[in-house]
């Protein structure tokens, strides 16, 4: 049998028509196996109790009287016997010593059996068993053959011949050929509603499976919102994938918003660098077409001019290196190296006294103090950080505070500990934020100029590029800390970093480690 043959039709059924053909086909060989079981063993039993009935007729007849020597008086005794015990046709012959049939008692009505040698030895060998003969054009026959001996010669225990009784199988055949075709019947009514059945029971199972294509093809659509409908019961394999599926459209919808967003941002961000770097490159190409028109004569205005390109190039250097190094920090550290930081074990409040002799030098107005977080006493900090790293980033605060509040204004530093961890904070009494501009305040190229700005020599001083915040979480980061910023309009603005506490503990762990 080909199968290539067999599976191909199948092949080409949908998932629907494969469930109940692979169903039907797995009914059909359970029903052809158990009708066969069912016919044989049937088969079995019906041959078994017509033996019973021969061997229950064999002995009655072989102990009739005169059968050997009174055969007319005899016939009518051995007919009524077989008729009493069986039904269908039957056939009784007696048979010599030698084996020759000598009369029959009870022809068949048919075709007679076609029988054996059943002489004295033959008979006794076979042990009153019943044996199949085959018949004269007609159905096979069961046979046994009894000894026989005749009333006069019972105390000589000589043998006197064999009684054979024989019934035709044919009602047997006739019952098994009947049970096979009513269970031709049956079967067929039977894999006939089970088609129908399971045709339907398929199709309300592969309900869902169907959404879930109506689904995946809103989602291929462009429909990322869509969803799978939560099976009831989550326990089964289309609750399961359900629910996988929901779980992954819904990484899906995440992953492409945060694509959009980031690319949202880049755009942002090679607009504002476009923009920083192209306001110094055009002073810079402004001042020297200047000179090459001739328009710088006298010697004060070409200094005048080159102390600007000065100024313009230093800016661009700053704004570029401050990029690289914001590049360097976002650098996935499972392919690239992140900037290398030279943790050695420090304390906070060498940066804050550092930031506050900044403060001193730079705005000399300003009434700068050194407490704790929140108030009192400096407390310890020791941390375990790259020390330049970490003046770079209250170097950009202390930056940040001067550009972005007004003249004068007082700067409280607070450095300790609290909840576990190390604290450094600025805080100031500006113009403070709005919630919206302290949620962007960290976003590269923000400014806050509106609300933060302050006038000075009568125009409004934008400070920076907007990346210095930037660079104070991104190194902050690194340092496995945070950066926190409280502000209100009207209420000034704190910067808070916190970075994880170093022990003594675990001084002695990274000398160990060395």
């Amino acid at each position: 049998m080909n199968l290539d043959a067999v599976r191909a039709p199948i092949r080409r059924l949908s998932l629907r028509g494969r469930l109940v053909a692979v169903c039907l086909l797995l009914v059909v060989a359970a029903l052809l196996a158990s009708n066969a079981l069912l016919v044989t063993l049937l088969q079995r039993q019906l041959v078994h109790q017509l033996d019973d009935r021969l061997r229950t007729a064999a002995t009655a007849t072989a102990a009739l009287p005169d059968l050997v020597d009174a055969p007319g008086r005899a016939a009518p005794q051995v007919r009524e016997a077989a008729e009493r015990e069986l039904t269908g046709d039957v056939y009784v012959a007696y048979v010599d010593a030698a084996g020759r049939l000598r009369r029959t008692l009870r022809p068949a009505a048919g075709a007679a059996p076609r029988l054996p040698v059943l002489d004295t030895s033959a008979v006794g060998a076979r042990g009153a068993r019943p044996f199949q003969a085959p018949a004269k054009g007609g159905d096979d026959w069961r046979v046994i053959a009894t000894p026989v001996t005749p009333a006069r010669h019972r105390t000589t225990d000589s043998a006197a011949g064999s009684v054979v009784v024989a019934g035709s199988l044919a009602p047997v055949r006739s019952t098994i050929r009947h049970l096979g075709l009513w269970m031709l019947v049956i079967d067929s009514l039977v894999l006939a509603l089970l088609g129908v059945a399971g045709w339907f029971a398929v199709r309300a199972g592969l309900r869902p499976l169907r959404r879930i294509e109506t689904t995946a093809a809103a989602i291929a659509g462009g429909d990322l919102s869509s969803r799978v409908p939560q099976m009831a019961a989550t326990r089964t394999e289309l609750g399961r994938l359900s629910h996988a599926l929901n779980g992954m459209l819904d990484r899906i919808e995440a992953g492409d918003t945060a694509r959009a967003a980031t690319n949202e941002r880049m755009r942002a961000f090679v607009a504002d660098a476009s923009h920083e770097l192209r306001t110094p490159l055009f002073g810079i190409k402004g001042f020297t077409e200047l000179y090459r028109m001739g328009g710088m004569r006298e010697r004060a205005d070409v200094d005048t001019a080159m102390n600007r390109i000065e100024r313009e190039a230093a800016r661009l250097v700053r704004i570029v290196e401050d990029l690289l190094l914001l590049a360097r920090l976002d650098e996935d550290p499972t392919t690239q190296p992140r900037l290398p930081l030279h943790l050695t074990p420090m304390d906070l409040r060498t940066l804050a006294a550092d930031a506050l002799h900044d403060l001193k030098a730079l705005a000399p107005e300003r009434a700068v103090t050194l407490t704790r977080p929140g108030g009192g006493p400096q407390g310890g900090a020791p941390v375990l950080g790259d020390e330049a790293r970490l003046r770079q980033v209250t170097s950009n605060l202390v930056g940040n505070v001067i550009a972005h509040t007004p003249p004068g204004s007082p700067v409280r530093i607070g450095v300790g500990t609290q909840d576990g961890q190390a604290v450094l904070e600025l805080s100031d009494q500006g113009p403070g934020m709005t919630a919206d501009q302290a949620a962007r305040i960290f976003d590269r190229f923000y400014r806050a100029d509106t609300a933060r700005g302050r006038t000075q020599t009568g125009r409004t001083r934008t400070g920076g590029a907007g990346l210095g915040l930037s660079i104070v979480r991104s190194l902050v980061a690194a340092h496995h800390g945070r950066v926190e910023v409280r502000t209100a309009p009207g209420e000034g603005t704190t910067f808070r970093v916190l970075l994880p506490l170093h022990t003594d503990t675990d001084t002695d762990r990274d000398a160990d480690g060395d």
